[in-house]
């Protein structure tokens, strides 16, 4: 498939993802990036990722959660600062600071630590009038 940044998949995910439905936004974007075979298949398994590990981390599967992020990161970090309209950098950065408890916890496993839901970042996508990055 040609990769149609105006797919209305993305949009339904970030909705899904700013909804906190992180379940479903991981089902719509694995949807979409199944039919993806370019460069942005990456980004989109990034995308996957970021709703996997809030689901993983809301949940309390804390290992889960931090090898998650760290495939999120991975994934979307050669698309700074935005791609397909979306505001990269800007998640990055929202992420790093929702995960920043759990990422300092290197002794052993973080008991106890729970997903601070007013750290719980939105995606911001700026929809520009052309297609592509």
């Amino acid at each position: 498939m040609i990769f149609n940044s105006q797919d209305s998949r993305i949009d339904k995910g970030i909705a899904l993802f700013n909804q906190r439905e992180f379940f479903a936004c991981h089902d719509v974007f694995e949807d979409f990036w199944s039919e993806l075979i370019g460069p942005e298949k990456t980004f989109f398994q990034g995308m996957i990722h970021a709703a996997v590990c809030l689901f993983h981390f809301e949940g309390g599967n804390l290992s889960g959660a931090r090898k998650m992020y760290s495939s999120f990161r991975l994934y979307v970090g050669d698309s700074v600062p935005e791609f397909c309209g979306i505001e990269v950098q800007q998640l990055m950065d929202d992420m790093e600071y929702c995960f920043a408890e759990l990422l300092a916890a290197t002794g052993g496993y973080p008991h106890g630590l729970e997903l601070n839901t007013e750290r719980i970042p939105t995606i911001v996508r700026n929809h520009h009038g052309h297609s592509g990055t």
